[in-house]
């Protein structure tokens, strides 16, 4: 006799399209850190791109598994959350790119690398929590949970910082107002990569 997991199947194929999902999200991060690490900082907006349409393959492939499959793992609400939660980040970081290759003869002197290195930090914690879900280990959910707040913590504190530079008078208003801007693109990668941890730390929370 056949059992209902043989003929509709365990439903696992959603963790590794997860990890596919986050690990596009990651790629746009560290293409970014790389980018402003660099010495000419040009902006190679093929690499965010790609990162985005892995993504968003990744995302209809979850919309279609959904669809399909009889069975999933964990309930389809968490799916989709955690679904929805990665796409927002390499959408953020490609904004970032977009309008950096726009702006960059005026960001002279301005050195966005600590925060993409921030960025890329929050991005590999998401990882490793999209591809820790299929163990469902509270502890160690909870020891990522902890360390992707204390990046997201840091972040708000360098943010302080650039309203000082903001306010310091050694820029010009455009160079002020770009800076804001860019900083808090910045911040909402940061933001959107905690939302991530956030679903999956509840996910985990909710099956322990």
């Amino acid at each position: 006799m056949f059992s209902l997991q043989t003929i509709f199947g365990s439903g696992q194929q959603f963790y590794t399209l997860l990890d596919e999902a986050a690990q596009a999200a990651y790629d746009s991060t560290q293409a970014l850190h790389t980018m402003m690490k660099a010495t000419d900082r040009q902006p190679a907006l093929d690499a965010f791109k790609l990162a985005r349409l892995r993504e968003r393959a990744a995302s209809d492939k979850i919309s279609q598994a959904l669809v399909d499959s009889f069975i999933t793992p964990i309930e389809r609400e968490d799916i989709e959350a955690l679904g929805s939660a990665l796409y927002k980040i390499p959408k953020q970081v490609e904004k970032f790119a977009d309008r950096y290759s726009l702006a960059l003869q005026h960001l002279e002197g301005i050195d966005f690398a600590p925060r993409a290195a921030m960025l890329e930090q929050a991005a590999t914690v998401v990882v490793e929590m999209v591809h820790e879900l299929k163990k469902m280990n509270l502890d160690r959910m909870t020891a990522l949970n902890e360390k992707l707040r204390a990046i997201e913590n840091e972040a708000d504190r360098l943010m302080l910082e650039l309203y000082r530079d903001i306010y310091s008078g050694r820029l010009d208003n455009l160079q002020m107002f770009l800076l804001k801007e860019f900083f808090e693109i910045l911040e909402k990668a940061i933001d959107r990569c905690r939302e991530a941890g956030v679903v999956a730390y509840q996910i985990v929370l909710k099956n322990s």
